[in-house]
């Protein structure tokens, strides 16, 4: 069975479980916008969310993520969704509103078209700090972006009982990894700013906005260790997707060209500081953004230029930008 076989039936297995009501909430038609719309913060999604499901119906729902994601995503997904109650009680305890709205079963699943067939189709996963996107049509995987995973706390305080546990541990020591492998050199070009900005640059448009995200040290001006780390932290990215699908995402960044991929790092580089990257390349952006809640907070985005929702958008941008239909 392929890749897209396996999602195909993991996604009819889902969809044949539900009643007519909740098949309602869930199924959109693939032409609708609400297929391009994602966020990651906490509030209301389009779709069924898991509080409405019954346990079977979760198993299903989990058994889509499964097929789609890596093993190691799967678990970072799950992981990210059971922090919700941990940050509920750090934030009662801290006197602040709306820890109420922290419910690991407010996370909605959404199907797009129909399962199967040639045409294509897409599901998504969307809520707090998760919001992942699976682009298929007939025998292929389209894309598996945006992919957007967060974690608050990024590492659970004392006190708590689930006290040093992360739900996001690669982002960052990759990161640090890379570097520690920069010559003094290579690190001032890497370096960009002594202040990290807020939250990660590129939006939750349809496209990636990348007027503001930027640039550092060339993949090309850096020596081979150096190389090395930038490649094993863009791949821990394009890992999140199962291996059939990072292992051909992988070979098209490649295929682009690693010699003008850009690596850029703001703010001190001191475990604990607030600190902020961006991995820029010819037909992606990676972002990743820690400064939130004493920098115990993290954000980490991965947008494939060309592939986001399958590449739809590419092509109605390029229709448009050269007369042709959208």
């Amino acid at each position: 069975m392929t890749v897209a076989a396996e999602l195909t039936a993991a996604a009819r297995a889902w969809l044949e479980g539900l009643d007519e009501r909740q098949r309602g909430q869930a199924q959109f038609d693939l032409g609708t916008s609400e297929r391009f719309v994602w966020a990651y913060t906490p509030g209301s999604r389009q779709g069924l969310a898991l509080t409405d499901m019954r346990p079977d119906q979760r198993a299903a729902a989990e058994a889509m993520v499964g097929a789609a994601m890596s093993a190691r995503a799967a678990g970072e997904i799950a992981a990210s969704i059971d922090l919700e109650p941990v940050l509920g009680r750090i934030e009662q305890a801290s006197g602040r509103g709306g820890w109420m709205r922290r419910d690991p079963d407010l996370y909605w699943f959404a199907v797009f078209g129909e399962p199967g067939g040639t045409e294509r189709w897409a599901w998504r996963l969307e809520g707090h700090h998760v919001s992942i996107h699976i682009s298929l049509a007939g025998d292929r995987v389209l894309g598996s972006t945006p992919s957007f995973l967060g974690s608050n706390p990024a590492v659970v305080p004392a006190g708590h009982a689930r006290a040093g546990a992360r739900a996001l541990t690669g982002e960052e020591a990759l990161a640090r990894e890379l570097l520690g492998a920069l010559t003094p050199e290579e690190r001032r070009a890497a370096v960009i700013a002594d202040g990290a900005p807020a939250d990660i640059l590129s939006g939750t448009g349809r496209l990636a906005e990348l007027r503001s995200v930027p640039a550092g040290v060339r993949h090309a001006n850096i020596a081979p260790g150096g190389r090395s780390a930038l490649e094993r932290l863009i791949r821990h990215y394009v890992e999140r997707a199962r291996p059939e699908v990072a292992g051909a995402e992988w070979e098209g960044i490649v295929g682009a060209g690693l010699a003008d991929v850009t690596f850029a790092w703001a703010s001190g580089q001191a475990p604990g500081e607030g600190h902020y990257y961006a991995v820029r390349g010819p037909s992606f952006v990676i972002e990743y953004d820690n400064t939130q809640n004493g920098a115990n907070h993290i954000h980490a985005v991965w947008r494939d230029l060309e592939h986001d929702w399958g590449g739809d958008l590419l092509a109605a941008h390029l229709g448009r930008a050269h007369g042709g239909a959208a």
